[in-house]
């Protein structure tokens, strides 16, 4: 945290901040402004300059995010790409005063009955850190919000109607994804990494025109493709007149690919649930598709779903095949298989920033706090992440002597977010807990003239969610 003090306007900025940024990892209960005071005892003193901070946009979100790039990087060899992943996620609200906050589905309802929730729509960057045994763990990179405009009342004009309308396909998802995209390929060159490579996976949300036709340089994109999705091969030869052919025979579909028993299927090995797999894999290109108008030729890669069983002698399953697009037809089928495996890591971001982090939770309403209070607990928890891979190596598996007997979590595994949680807690408050005297000899009571003082008092922090 201390390298971050550059993105802070003022000392004082920054000295909030990191209480801030601390209180939301190591809290208990709710993480609302007033929750992060009660967890630093200051909530006996004023707190509107704890709400300035956030409304009155006295940091900056992108410079910290951008330094938290810059140190995993350091982690990574100089011709290794940049593997990162691009999804979307909703923050639930209840407030009808929130800045952005409109229906949308809820993910989580069932296909035969969809329902809607109040929520805002962010978009997040996660970059893979892999640890040398072909496993990688996501850190948060970037964080931005996809808020639509107010739509007009019934009684707008047609210029207010023109504008909205305008506005809206602006700020599309797909657009901010685009943008974002663009952004994070800036800071590399920005930053002299302009010869690493970029490479970005994404759903089938941001598998679409918008965002295919706007790949940036030295930027790679593979993304989920549909299983009818129309391909062509590569004109064979140009008319010397006339306008040039983009479009050759016509290719078969992903599922016509899948189904074709004259390709024969690759074996490729690729790193997933805690260990390697043999992956059978079939491929098709160079072939360009209609998405992007043609622009740039792609590569297909189907996997066949792996066999499992829910018990041993069961009977055995299979999950539905994958098919996927990859801008960069010359990529290896290696890599294209192992960088979208590790896509699922920022599944288990939102989880943790959603259940531990507890994002989104701080009770604001203006645009600025809206967007600065959950990127602000979202890179505390990046930095946690890197900090835990400096201090315990790339597996970040702090001491687990004291756990309990019922876990079964080997000692290679490494520590989930909630073990690095605890781990900090203890490094904060144990020297409060459990005071350290400067000889064997105690005196009648502790005078606590000399002890360090605690930055979280934890008896706050303890009986802070009691209330």
């Amino acid at each position: 945290m201390a390298r971050s003090r550059d993105c802070f306007g003022s000392l004082e900025s920054f000295e909030r901040s990191r209480r801030h940024m601390l209180t939301s990892l190591v809290g208990f209960g709710r993480r609302t402004i007033t929750g992060l005071l009660r967890t630093q005892n200051r909530h006996q003193q004023d707190w509107t300059a704890d709400y300035r901070f956030y409304s009155q946009d006295r940091f900056d979100d992108q410079a910290v995010f951008d330094l938290v790039r810059k140190i995993l990087e350091s982690h990574l060899d100089k011709p290794q790409p940049l593997v990162t992943a691009m999804d979307d996620s909703l923050l639930r609200k209840t407030g009808r005063k929130v800045h952005g906050v409109r229906y949308v589905r809820d993910p989580l309802s069932p296909p035969f009955n969809v329902n809607l929730v109040r929520g805002l729509r962010v978009l997040q960057i996660s970059a893979a850190l892999p640890d040398g045994t072909g496993a990688a763990r996501m850190v948060p990179i970037d964080f931005q919000h996809a808020v639509l405009p107010s739509k007009p009342s019934r009684n707008a004009t047609p210029e207010q109607l023109q504008a909205y309308t305008q506005e809206r396909a602006r700020r599309n998802i797909n657009k901010v994804a685009a943008a974002r995209l663009e952004w994070l390929r800036q800071q590399m060159d920005q930053s002299g990494d302009a010869q690493r490579r970029l490479i970005t996976c994404v759903d089938g949300r941001f598998t679409n025109s918008t965002v295919f036709e706007a790949v940036p340089q030295r930027t790679v994109l593979i993304g989920r493709l549909r299983k009818d999705t129309v391909l062509y091969h590569l004109p064979q030869a140009q008319p010397e007149k006339g306008r040039k052919r983009k479009y050759g025979t016509l290719a078969p579909t992903p599922e016509q690919l899948l189904e074709d028993q004259a390709t024969s299927w690759q074996v490729v090995r690729g790193y997933a649930c805690g260990q390697m797999h043999p992956f059978k894999v079939k491929r098709l290109g160079p072939v360009v598709m209609r998405m992007n108008g043609a622009t740039m030729p792609v590569q297909v890669v189907v996997i066949k779903p792996l066999g499992y069983r829910l018990k041993a002698g069961g009977k055995l399953l299979y999950r539905r095949p994958a098919f996927r697009v990859c801008t960069d037809p010359d990529l290896s089928l290696e890599q294209v298989l192992q960088d979208f495996l590790w896509r699922w890591d920022i599944e288990v971001n939102f989880r943790d920033e959603k259940t531990l982090l507890k994002i989104g939770q701080a009770q604001v309403r203006t645009e600025n706090s809206t967007q600065n209070a959950p990127a602000l607990g979202v890179a505390a928890y990046g930095l946690l992440l890197l900090a835990a891979t400096q201090a315990y190596g790339k597996n970040a598996v702090p001491d687990r002597q004291h756990q309990p007997k019922w876990y079964r979590r080997g000692a290679d595994q490494r520590a989930t977010t909630n073990e690095l949680i605890n781990q900090l807690r203890i490094e904060l408050w144990a020297s409060a807990l459990q005071p350290q005297h400067f000889s064997d000899f105690m005196t009648a009571f502790d005078t606590d003239q000399k002890s360090e003082k605690t930055e979280l008092n934890p008896a706050a922090a303890m009986f802070s969610c009691v209330f």
